[in-house]
């Protein structure tokens, strides 16, 4: 029986930075299940946390003095929008926190990798600068019988 509950993961990913963009300027944070305006705001943060395929690490036997071990695999995907026409800069500076607060750490047994980006995208909405930061991450669940 699987022991991580994903809802648990996800808040731990959404506390830590609901936290980091509490402190200094506000920055608005989108995450999937929240409905957004994005038409009132110069700049935002989308979050979109996603689990992929995991696989197992170790199979032993229901009974066994081992523990079967799962590896759950998941991406973070931030995207980071500004206004557009006020150069990069402002949208580099809220990228450099984020990669920050997840670059190669571990919380509530959660294990970030180093982040991916910032890249530029060039289909922005209208009127927003655009950069997408990636960030996979693990977690090594004991499956019990």
């Amino acid at each position: 029986m699987a022991a991580v509950d994903l809802n648990t993961v996800r808040k731990t990913i959404e506390k830590r930075i609901n936290d980091e963009f509490r402190i200094g300027p506000s920055i608005p944070l989108v995450f999937n299940n929240t409905p957004f305006d994005a038409s009132t705001v110069d700049k935002y943060i989308q979050c979109v946390t996603s689990f992929g395929a995991s696989q197992y690490l170790t199979q032993e036997a229901p009974n066994s003095s081992t523990t079967a071990t799962n590896l759950i695999v998941g991406l973070i995907t931030f995207d980071i929008y500004t206004k557009q026409g006020i150069g990069a800069g402002d949208n580099f500076a809220i990228c450099k926190r984020l990669r920050n607060l997840f670059n190669r750490i571990t919380v509530s047994d959660v294990r970030f990798d180093a982040p991916e980006g910032p890249e530029i995208l060039q289909s922005s909405p209208e009127g927003k600068f655009q950069t997408q930061i990636s960030i996979t991450f693990e977690i090594y669940e004991a499956l019990t019988p």
